[in-house]
């Protein structure tokens, strides 16, 4: 299965909400490297009043060019915070590849370092 590497800088922007615990964001990045351009998208939050845990979900459209191949395609996260252990779970949605990237199949995954770096492995099939 290939895999696409860089990185990326995000910027979050929250909306108006009436509730504490739950917030809601739009958020674009700007991507760099195996898979070059932009994204957009809303995440939903939980908060909890341990720092340690909360949770996320967010539905996101990624726009560019994929080891040589333009389109786009969408991806799902699901990330969790337990007792300061993370899960997280981003799923490319089926079927949502457009132009060259259209029967694109696969997962992502999101590393922070310590110094706020944000990196992205995305592991994909291509049906032609």
């Amino acid at each position: 299965m290939p895999q696409a590497t860089g990185s990326f800088e995000v910027q979050l922007m929250p909306q108006p909400g009436d509730d504490p615990a739950l917030g809601r964001l739009t958020f674009g990045k700007q991507i760099h490297g195996d898979f070059d351009r932009t994204s957009k998208g809303e995440m939903l939050t939980a908060m909890t009043s341990a720092k340690t845990s909360g949770a996320y979900v967010a539905v996101e459209r990624l726009t560019g060019t994929l080891h040589g191949r333009s389109g786009s395609f969408v991806v799902v996260h699901r990330g969790f915070m337990s007792g300061g252990d993370q899960q997280l779970e981003i799923v490319i949605v089926t079927d949502s590849g457009t132009d060259a990237l259209a029967g694109i199949s696969g997962t992502m995954a999101i590393k922070i370092d310590a110094a706020g770096k944000h990196t992205y492995e995305i592991d994909y099939a291509l049906s032609d």
